[in-house]
């Protein structure tokens, strides 16, 4: 029974590849080092600023990050502004509707950003956790355990993966993109070289301000993330000082009673 279980799993796993060659694959996703990986890494204040205007200057016209408010673009571990310059940035960018008034409104820092309102145009407030970008092998999960879910590398991997190519379908244009599954998307290239210039003079272009929106998507789904990481370590010292004082308290407790015969 056992040796028809194992040539069963052997022989779908043989087929594992041949499908997913099939349905178009997965999708090329590349490993990008990001500051917040690992369980010391924190977000890069700069980085996320940079992703902030890209954010603003491209993203924003189709997709909404309706969960994030817009007060947290001030904290401290994400893009960190200036409460005023928060506040500048809310007015000027983002109207909200104001029922007292029955009319629009600047948006203030007590507002979130403004939902998404175009069909087919996904809101991007959880992406980067809704999309895992490392799979496999065959579904197993073992790329995850070791390089995490990847949903920042997914964006930043979709925003530069495309070819050039397109192609005509039942109406729609398609482009090709390396790493969107199945090889071709609706969505047109949004990025391209020198788009967004930025205060600091870092580098714009694609595959660089890919990885600086992908990480302030990061920091979106994730506010929080450097204050969870530090309870982990927390606990995980707790927990290990713990285990050693039990270990030397169960000593001291039976230490007279071992090598004892009963009589």
């Amino acid at each position: 029974m056992l040796k028809k279980l194992a040539i069963g799993a052997a022989f779908a796993l043989s087929l594992a590849p041949a499908a997913s060659f099939a349905a178009g694959g997965s999708g090329h996703v590349e490993d990008y080092d990001f500051s917040f990986e690992g369980p010391f890494g924190t977000y890069d204040t700069n980085q996320l600023q940079r992703g902030l205007q890209i954010y603003t200057e491209v993203c924003a016209a189709c997709h909404g990050l309706k969960q994030v408010p817009l007060r947290t673009l001030a904290d401290a571990g994400g893009p960190n502004l200036p409460a005023d310059q928060v506040r500048a940035y809310a007015a000027e960018n983002f109207s909200v509707y104001d029922p007292v008034e029955d009319e629009d409104r600047p948006a203030k820092p007590t507002d979130h950003f403004p939902a998404n309102t175009n069909a087919g145009a996904p809101d991007l407030s959880l992406m980067a956790k809704a999309r895992a970008g490392f799979h496999g092998p065959y579904g197993s999960g073992m790329n995850q355990l070791f390089k995490g879910i990847g949903g920042a590398e997914y964006i930043a991997s979709l925003l530069a993966g495309y070819t050039g190519e397109t192609k005509d379908e039942a109406g729609t244009t398609f482009y090709e993109n390396t790493a969107f599954p199945g090889g071709w998307i609706s969505m047109a290239p949004p990025l391209s070289d020198e788009q967004v210039e930025f205060v600091d003079g870092h580098a714009n272009d694609v595959e660089a301000m890919s990885q600086d929106v992908a990480a302030f998507l990061m920091w979106s789904a994730e506010p929080k993330m450097m204050a969870r990481k530090q309870a982990g370590f927390v606990g995980v010292l707790f927990l290990t000082l713990l285990s050693v004082l039990l270990y030397l308290t169960n000593k001291r407790l039976w230490a007279p009673h071992k090598g004892k015969k009963s009589s």
